[in-house]
C-alpha cells in the first residue's frame, strides 16, 4: 500500500488486492475551492491534471461545496475526505472516493464513491472500495465502516454485500433522498 493517513499528500493505493490499479489522490485545498465555485477550468489548471466534465460539472458540484465548507470548519478532515480516483494505467480521472470525515466518537467512518457514468462497470468502484477498506482497517481509530446507498442502486448494494457490509437501517439524505445504511467492522 502506498500512502497512509499520516501524509495527506500521499496517494492511497493498494494495487496488490485491486482488480484494476487505482490511486486515490488527495485534492489540494485550492483545487477543491475552485471546484466548489464551479470553476472547473481553474481547478484543472491548479491540479495540473485533466479532471474531466464529470468531476468539474454539475454532477459533483454539490459534493465540492460540502467538502470545501467542511474543511474550513475542520481542517484535520482533509486527510480523510473525497479524493480523485485515478486509473493507474491511463492516468485518467474516473471518479471520486473517500471518507466523509475522520472517525467519529464510536470509531466510525463513512465511505463514499462516485464513478463517471462513462466509466462505470469497469471495476473502479470495487478498486476504490478496496483501497478505502485497506486504509480503514489499518487505522487504529477506525472500528466501523459505513456506506449509504439509495435503494435502487443495486450495483453498489451488491458490491457492499461482497465485502461483508450488512444493512443496519435507513436515513433521509437531502441530496440523495432515502438511503439504506450498511456497516461492517474494520480490521
Amino acid at each position: 500500500m502506498t500512502g497512509d493517513l499520516t501524509s495527506v499528500e500521499a496517494t492511497w493505493a493498494d494495487p496488490g488486492s485491486s482488480p484494476r490499479e487505482v490511486g486515490l489522490v488527495r485534492i489540494p485545498l485550492r483545487v477543491l475551492d475552485a471546484l466548489a465555485r464551479g470553476d472547473g477550468e481553474s481547478a484543472e489548471r491548479l491540479a495540473e491534471l485533466e479532471l474531466g466534465p464529470y468531476v468539474t460539472g454539475p454532477d459533483c458540484l454539490w459534493l465540492w461545496e460540502i467538502r470545501s465548507a467542511q474543511l474550513l470548519a475542520s481542517p484535520d478532515d482533509h486527510a480523510w475526505v473525497t479524493r480523485l480516483i485515478v486509473d493507474g494505467r491511463s492516468g485518467d480521472v474516473v471518479g471520486v472516493a473517500g471518507f466523509h470525515g475522520a472517525p467519529d466518537q464510536r470509531g466510525m467512518v463513512e465511505i463514499g464513491y462516485r464513478i463517471d457514468p462513462a466509466r462505470r462497470r469497469r471495476g473502479y468502484a470495487r478498486s476504490a472500495l478496496q483501497v478505502m477498506l485497506t486504509i480503514a482497517n489499518a487505522h487504529p481509530g477506525v472500528h466501523v465502516v459505513r456506506a449509504t446507498v439509495t435503494p435502487d442502486n443495486l450495483a453498489s448494494r451488491a458490491l457492499l454485500d461482497q465485502y461483508g457490509f450488512r444493512e443496519v437501517g435507513e436515513q433521509w439524505d437531502d441530496v440523495d433522498g432515502l438511503e439504506t445504511i450498511f456497516e461492517r467492522p474494520a480490521g
